[in-house]
């Protein structure tokens, strides 16, 4: 597909690759790496670079962090990290390996997983060299987000026993030592700041409200630069258009868009847009920069373009998209405009998190037919992922009168992150449909009332201990659902009160050892590479917390370190010439 019918189809301001003379074209600026898109990736990127030797220019639109800083501040990581060793966690790179094996599936090669794997020890101590905040206050319950003053927890599923009999559970959730209020949200500036000061110490030229829009080929097919729209960092408008895209991102983030209320901060935030939107037209001039060894594109995923995710991922369309801004898709444009292959596009994480409150994962969750279909203690990517693919996004947590009252007591415990809470309550009380018997709640709801006894009879078996679980739940984390009134709560999709995260995992696939963009034939495109979720990566099969972070970092410094390779190799034919 070429650049133009990108542009036009997925509404995507980009333009066709332009092949020029490297010697006459007019660079702006120049720089041994160039890099669209400073979040996770770009900043790891830049940071490794520079400790190599080489020059970087690093070009964002928003410059804000992405979401890498937006997030939970979650990073993945095992084998005996400090922080592991500090809490008494016993984890080698074996298990690690072993565990997330099960969860990739082969969406990237064992030798890339082991190295990823073998490295998370020495990736954690580079992020504290650089000046990450990290604390090793353990949390060993399973949570899908921890108590605000724990932060290490175990952030996957490997404790649940499907998992756990294969490969050794630990705690690898490393959360950034810092909070936002009591806010679980806007943390990952705890790792993502220090990395980009320790860059910009070590010389990276940084250029924000710079939108990257078209690439630069050789006579020979390689990428050698890039052409941005820039506003100008010494002008006022620089400054407005600053304050334009916080406020936007601050009212689109406020409410979950289902929610009552969202309509009016969503327009305010949308107003807020439109004001950055007139900056841009009237005020950004055109840059082009020379990249000498390669250009990255590590622009995140394309969560944001719904026009994206209607045509890729339609199942996905009602979810609640978990993202920032740049996340447009425009990175993975650019690089399917040259030729890059676009691969897992309909790949989406959905979160469907039920715990907190742990009543709520003892309950039954069931499909609109009235049958379990997942173990309810896995992470809540897995269990969104078995919701969506196949149960066509319908889901229910079903719960009788005992459970609900746990479930009430235990959301209102003060250990219990307020957004945990908040969700749990309103839940209970807004969205909780009630009926005496479960064949009057299968009449409610809509289930098939024989599915829906028989469900239930086989879980209250298990839970005590007279049967073996159909998906692995130890009779400990069941609970028996016998005594009346009994409750469904909505936890589709397109849930008004629940919502569903979701994020965009497929990208431009890339060469594993260095991180070139690959074409569909597999020949890799020279002078072109991609990190973070601009590409395929370590989680764009089943997402856990943490690691599209950790993935991040993993793949920036992968392609950062054949720049680096690149251009030692030109220095050393340079001095033999």
């Amino acid at each position: 597909m070429s650049a133009d019918e990108l542009a036009s189809r997925w509404d995507l301001p980009i333009e066709p690759p332009l092949t020029v003379d490297p010697e006459q074209h007019p660079w702006s600026e120049a720089a041994d790496l160039v890099v669209v898109g400073v979040g996770g990736a770009g900043i790891a990127a830049a940071l490794e670079a520079l400790e190599h030797g080489a020059s970087v220019i690093a070009l964002d639109r928003y410059g804000l962090g992405g979401s890498t800083k937006a997030n939970g501040g979650v990073f993945y990581a095992g084998g005996g990290t400090a922080l592991q060793r500090q809490a008494g966690e016993q984890d080698t790179a074996e298990e690690m390996f072993r565990y997330l094996k099960l969860e990739t599936d082969g969406v990237v090669q064992d030798e890339t997983l082991r190295r990823f794997c073998d490295e998370s020890v020495e990736t954690v101590d580079w992020l504290l060299r650089h000046g990450a905040q990290l604390s090793s206050a353990l949390c060993k319950d399973k949570t899908s987000y921890p108590p605000l003053d724990k932060f290490l927890y175990h952030s996957d599923s490997s404790l649940a026993a499907p998992y756990a009999r294969q490969a050794k559970p630990a705690a690898r959730g490393h959360r950034g030592y810092t909070t936002n209020g009591k806010k679980a949200w806007g943390l990952g500036g705890a790792i993502y700041d220090p990395l980009r000061e320790a860059a910009v110490k070590l010389g990276l030229k940084l250029h924000v409200h710079a939108e990257a829009l078209q690439l630069a080929l050789d006579a020979g097919g390689r990428v050698i630069g890039v052409k941005a729209l820039v506003i100008p960092a010494d002008s006022p408008a620089h400054a407005a258009y600053a304050r334009c895209i916080a406020s936007a991102s601050q009212w689109l983030g406020a409410l979950p868009p289902s929610f009552p209320l969202a309509g009016l901060t969503q327009r305010i935030g949308q107003r807020y847009l439109r004001k950055a939107a007139a900056i841009e037209r009237e005020h950004r001039v055109p840059r082009w920069y020379r990249a000498h060894h390669g250009v990255l594109l590590s622009a995140g995923g394309f969560v944001m373009n719904r026009k994206m995710i209607d045509e890729l991922a339609p199942k996905y369309s009602a979810g609640m998209p978990l993202g920032t801004l740049g996340d447009t898709g425009s990175g993975i444009a650019l690089g399917v405009g040259v030729g890059g292959a676009f691969d897992l596009p309909h790949r989406i994480s959905a979160w469907r998190f039920i715990n907190p409150p742990l009543a709520w994962a003892k309950g039954a969750l069931v499909n609109q037919r009235g049958e379990r279909f997942v173990n309810e203690m896995l992470y809540g990517a897995s269990i969104g992922d078995a919701m969506v693919e196949r149960n066509g996004g319908k889901a229910w947590i079903v719960l009788d009168a005992r459970l609900r009252r746990d479930a009430m007591a235990q959301a209102r415990d003060p250990s219990t992150v307020p957004f945990q809470r908040d969700v749990a309550l309103v839940n209970l009380w807004f969205n909780a449909r009630q009926a005496p018997t479960l064949d009057a709640l299968a009449d409610r709801i809509g289930f098939d009332r024989q599915t829906l006894t028989r469900t239930i009879a086989d879980y209250n078996k298990a839970a005590r201990g007279e049967i073996d679980d159909a998906f692995e739940k130890r009779s400990g984390e069941c609970a028996q659902i016998s005594e009346g009134p009994f409750y469904a709560i909505d936890a589709s999709i397109d849930s008004k009160w629940l919502p569903l995260p979701t994020m965009t995992i497929g990208g431009l696939r890339v060469d594993e050892r260095r991180g070139l963009v690959r074409r569909a034939d597999g020949s890799t495109i020279d002078g072109l590479y991609a990190a973070g979720r601009t590409a395929v990566g370590i989680c764009s099969n089943i997402y856990v917390s943490g690691l599209s972070y950790a993935d991040c970092v993993f793949s920036g410094r992968r392609a950062a370190r054949d720049v680096a390779a690149a251009r030692s190799a030109n220095q050393r034919q340079t001095a033999e010439a």
